[in-house]
C-alpha cells in the first residue's frame, strides 16, 4: 500500500530506440518519384542510334539480328534488337562495344545486365533495349514471338 502523498512511479516505456519505433507502428512514407519514362527520344535519333547497333553488331559477326518496333505496345521501350552470340567472350566483347558506341553517339547511360559469362546480356540504351543471346537461350526465351508483329496479327 501506498502512504497518502507518495506517487506512484510511471515506468517509462521498455526497451531500445528500434523496439519502440516497432510500437509505435509503421511511419507513413512520402509518395514515391514518377516511374514514367523521360520524355521520349525522337524517332530520327531512334533511327540514328538503331543503327550504330545494328553496325556494331553486324561487325561483332552477331547473327540473326532482328530489329522489333514496340513503339505503342511496350511502356518500356520503343525499338528493341535481338542478336546471337556463338560464345560467352562474343557477347561480352559485344556488350561492351556497344556501349562505348552508344556513349559516343551521346547516350549517358548505358546500361548492361549479364555481361560476366551468361547466356543472356541485356543492354539498356534508353528507348532501345538490346538483348545478346547464345542460341540455345535466344529460342528457349522467344523474345520474337512474344514481341514481334505476328502476336499482333493473331490478337486482332
Amino acid at each position: 500500500m501506498l502512504a497518502s502523498g507518495s506517487k506512484l512511479a510511471v515506468p517509462t516505456s521498455p526497451g531500445t530506440p528500434r523496439k519502440k519505433a516497432a510500437a509505435a507502428g509503421p511511419k507513413v512514407k512520402a509518395p514515391r518519384a514518377s516511374t514514367k519514362r523521360p520524355t521520349k527520344t525522337e524517332p530520327s535519333r531512334l533511327d540514328a542510334l538503331q543503327a550504330i547497333i545494328m553496325t556494331s553488331l553486324d561487325e561483332d559477326k552477331a547473327e540473326n539480328i532482328v530489329a522489333i518496333d514496340l513503339q505503342g505496345r511496350a511502356a518500356f521501350a520503343d525499338r528493341m534488337v535481338i542478336a546471337t552470340g556463338l560464345a560467352d567472350r562474343q557477347i561480352s566483347a559485344m556488350a561492351v562495344h556497344l556501349e562505348d558506341k552508344l556513349e559516343e553517339a551521346g547516350l549517358k547511360r548505358v546500361l548492361i545486365e549479364g555481361a560476366t559469362g551468361s547466356d543472356w546480356v541485356l543492354i539498356d540504351a534508353g528507348d532501345i533495349v538490346i538483348h545478346l543471346f547464345k542460341a540455345e537461350a535466344r529460342e528457349i526465351y522467344g523474345l520474337e514471338k512474344m514481341w514481334g508483329p505476328d502476336l499482333d496479327d493473331k490478337a486482332g
